[in-house]
């Protein structure tokens, strides 16, 4: 017969348990790491041990406890030692912790683009967030700071197809007037990708935008999403909060989709794909 600590999961397994859900900071991460890789001793370790193990202050400790709901670090080890995060039969290896810390945030990206494929079941959000972009002349595409490098894959791709693709990744006082040159020279839409955390000037940019009279079609890793309420359309896909940095496969492939839209809504988008790759042949850019 197996014991209840034979049968219960594993000290790391349940501490990350305890942390889902909450949004932490990069330093607050660390720190959930730190006590991770650390889950046998935890209950036992003072807040300067654990500032020590995760290479952070100790106040920030203290702050990690009160982001998951706790009055201080004691409070949160009393829950720890509750949970009996010390007592287990067969400690786990340091490779058994990374193993199960690493494979969590992977299974949580793909519970996210599962959650994304059934959102995608009600096609009508899509096809139409596609044909705003599409009839846009030119077509700004906006992403600050976590959400630059969306913008810049979407940007990247879409030029291929659309004639006139503008990227505003960077902030700044020269934000809100590309976005007013965008506007002058016809475009109708904007398109915004918003992660946490979500900066200042980027709601910003959008209320320019709106000003302008731009519909503003967003992809945000919620619909509760601050920009939500400077947004004409948003498009929700959840990002992963399992490791130190946010991981972002669904946005990603969200943005994708709305690639794959456009295409059929910008005429002659079929003509510009093949021309570019016949271009690309000549000019020996990729490697067979």
């Amino acid at each position: 017969m197996r014991t209840n600590a034979e049968s219960s999961p594993p000290p790391s397994a349940r501490l990350l348990d305890l942390f889902d859900g909450h949004r932490l900071t990069p330093t607050q991460r660390r720190i959930a790491h730190a006590l991770v890789r650390h889950a046998a001793e935890a209950p036992f370790l003072s807040s300067v041990e654990v500032a020590e193990l995760a290479g952070v202050s100790q106040p920030s400790v203290t702050r990690f406890a009160v982001a998951l709901g706790y009055d201080g670090y004691p409070a949160l080890r009393k829950r720890l030692r509750d949970l009996g995060v010390g007592e287990t039969a067969a400690p786990e290896t340091p490779a058994e912790v990374v193993r199960n810390e690493h494979q969590q945030a992977v299974l949580a990206e793909i519970a996210h683009l599962r959650h994304l494929a059934e959102l995608l079941a009600d096609p009508e959000p899509i096809v139409r967030a596609a044909r705003l972009l599409a009839a846009s002349r030119p077509l700004p595409v906006l992403g600050l700071r976590a959400a630059s490098a969306q913008a810049r894959g979407f940007a990247y791709f879409a030029a291929k197809v659309h004639p006139d693709i503008r990227l505003l990744d960077e902030g700044g006082s020269m934000l809100a007037d590309r976005i007013e040159q965008a506007a002058a020279a016809g475009a109708s839409a904007l398109l915004c990708f918003a992660l946490p955390r979500y900066p200042r000037e980027l709601m910003d940019a959008l209320t320019v935008a709106r000003s302008c009279g731009l519909t503003v079609l967003t992809v945000a890793d919620s619909a509760f999403a601050p920009v939500a309420a400077l947004s004409d359309l948003l498009l929700p896909a959840e990002v992963g909060t399992g490791l130190v940095f946010d991981t972002a496969c669904a946005p990603m492939v969200l943005g994708r989709v709305l690639l794959q839209s456009m295409c059929d809504e910008l005429p002659g988008a079929e003509a510009r794909l093949e021309s570019i790759e016949q271009s690309a042949a000549a000019r020996g850019l990729f490697l067979e």
